[in-house]
């Protein structure tokens, strides 16, 4: 975390700080999509994102770690801590653990429904026991908390230009949106783990098992049958992003270019998939770096202008000190591109 976005937050007690740059490591570490879009967003709304995504992260490596040593049931005790420390927190403030007290001071300064992480950790704990799913309703009844509800936490940092309620489902949607292309991205990793979150009865329709998957992964050999399954997942998966799409309108002028340009950038790994012709189950795809660099090129752009319209748009009396110039403000920003898309 920079002094300068911590500043610009008024976070300014050292142990807070220090929560909060823990949380941005873990962001900046495992999720470079979406820590590059956060660069994109005001300076003093970073670090709560930050938080949020820091906190949903440590979570899931607790779930996900490759540590053999970590049995189901021991993943199970250290879930059942967090969650209590994490109730500790949103009720008074303070925690021993750097992340939950970032989070816990994010709820506070945005005012985030505490329902949104009860039902986040719920849907943590299913990846505990439940390692398939029936039906694409079932498969969103795990979304919800894993992801839909990250989307709904997001909002109020944001800011919308529409009441908070009309753009919730559309962020919802973004949530389920990006986490099921991870779906389609990781399904030969999510099968070593043991898990496929491809529902069951979208597989069936088109003659696949998860035997048959096995053998796909173990064998390295392609089957027609799968690579029509990955497709219809990925259809159903770009239905959700159009349900998404005019949210993106609704969030504040300033907020739009990051979420716009994680819109592209993950919409950017189903493109990928498909031009590697479905090959999940041997390789990750991955987004072109010339393709990210001009995604995030186009942001700066486009963040720049809403930052000047918005101190135009500002009462003279109000409007905020002048910032970097547009090639001082930019220069930090490109580092990130040269990462692999998460």
């Amino acid at each position: 975390m920079t002094d300068r976005e911590l500043d610009a937050a008024r976070i300014t007690d050292p142990t807070l700080r220090a929560a909060y740059t823990r949380c941005r490591r873990l962001n900046a570490r495992h999720g470079r999509t979406y820590f590059l879009a956060t660069r994109l967003l005001p300076v003093e709304r970073r670090p709560a994102v930050h938080a949020l995504y820091g906190f949903a992260r440590w979570a899931d490596d607790i779930v996900d770690g490759l540590d053999p040593l970590l049995t189901t049931a021991r993943r199970a005790a250290a879930l059942a801590a967090l969650r209590a420390e994490l109730e500790r927190g949103l009720r008074d403030g303070r925690s021993g653990e750097p992340v939950v007290r970032a989070l816990a001071d994010t709820a506070r300064r945005y005012a985030i429904d505490h329902q949104h992480f009860d039902d986040f950790m719920a849907s943590m704990h299913s990846d505990l026991d439940v390692t398939d799913y029936a039906t694409y309703e079932d498969l969103c009844a795990y979304t919800h908390g894993s992801a839909a509800v990250i989307g709904l936490q997001m909002l109020p940092v944001l800011g919308t230009v529409v009441p908070r309620e009309e753009a919730a489902p559309h962020a919802a949607a973004l949530g389920v949106a990006f986490q099921l292309t991870n779906f389609l991205r990781d399904v030969g990793e999510d099968l070593d783990r043991g898990r496929v979150y491809l529902p069951a009865d979208l597989l069936r329709a088109h003659d696949v098992d998860r035997e048959l998957l096995h053998w796909s992964r173990e064998s390295g050999r392609r089957d027609a049958r799968v690579t029509r399954a990955l497709r219809a997942f990925e259809d159903l998966t770009r239905g959700v992003y159009r349900e998404a799409s005019p949210g993106l309108a609704m969030l504040d002028p300033v907020s739009r270019p990051c979420i716009r340009t994680a819109f592209v950038l993950y919409g950017g790994i189903l493109d990928a998939v498909a031009d590697d012709g479905y090959a999940v189950l041997h390789r990750r795809s991955v987004v072109p770096r010339r393709r990210r660099a001009a995604v995030a090129l186009d942001g700066l752009v486009r963040v720049t202008a809403a930052r000047l319209e918005a101190r135009r748009a500002a009462p003279a009396g109000r409007r905020p000190p002048p910032r970097a110039t547009t090639a001082q403000a930019v220069r930090p920003v490109p580092e990130p591109v040269r990462e692999e898309v998460a």
